[in-house]
């Protein structure tokens, strides 16, 4: 027995698998074709299976690093304040406000070197690496609602789209 399969829909909403695909951009290009076709996409979904976080290494992290990050930030988010206050001044907006960004970006990078430092250090070397998360998927399925699922295959001309690595399923009604 099948049971409604909620992805951006309403719960209630019976959904069934036009495809399976290796690669997201294969998914896509299946709603790109329906969409192209005057489909009603907002009763597609794509769906992620098997799921897998992936955090990629880029590099040690020392606290000079650190320290260096955290001053770039901190530069450019005073920088951003000082010309926004700088703004306000109805007499000359434009010296105010650029002196005010200068000083805001010397305040922020000494304050952000500072706590980023301090920050590093306090970790007391549990994470002295810096990296990049993700998420990736082993396939992604398209999914589309079961009152329209005859009219989506014939919108791809009788058969859902090519993929990748081996030719699309039948729909089906997902579990």
């Amino acid at each position: 027995m099948s049971r409604p399969h909620d992805q951006a829909g309403d719960a209630r909403e019976q959904r069934v698998v036009l495809g399976s695909y290796r690669d997201y951009a294969d998914a896509e290009r299946v709603v790109d074709r329906l969409s192209d076709a005057g489909f009603p996409v907002e009763h597609t979904a794509i769906v992620g299976r098997g799921l897998n976080s992936v955090e990629q290494v880029t590099g040690r992290l020392t606290t000079l690093r650190a320290a260096g990050q955290s001053a770039l930030s901190g530069a450019v988010l005073g920088a951003l304040f000082g010309w926004v206050f700088g703004l306000f001044n109805w007499i000359n907006p434009v010296i105010s406000g650029l002196l005010l960004a200068f000083y805001g970006l010397l305040f922020g990078a000494v304050l952000g070197l500072v706590l980023g430092a301090i920050g590093h250090a306090m970790t007391g070397g549990r994470r002295d690496f810096s990296s990049i998360a993700a998420m990736r998927a082993d396939s992604y399925e398209v999914l589309v609602s079961a009152h329209l699922a005859d009219q989506a295959v014939q919108a791809l001309g009788g058969a859902p789209a090519p993929r990748s690595d081996s030719p699309a399923p039948a729909p089906r009604p997902t579990a």
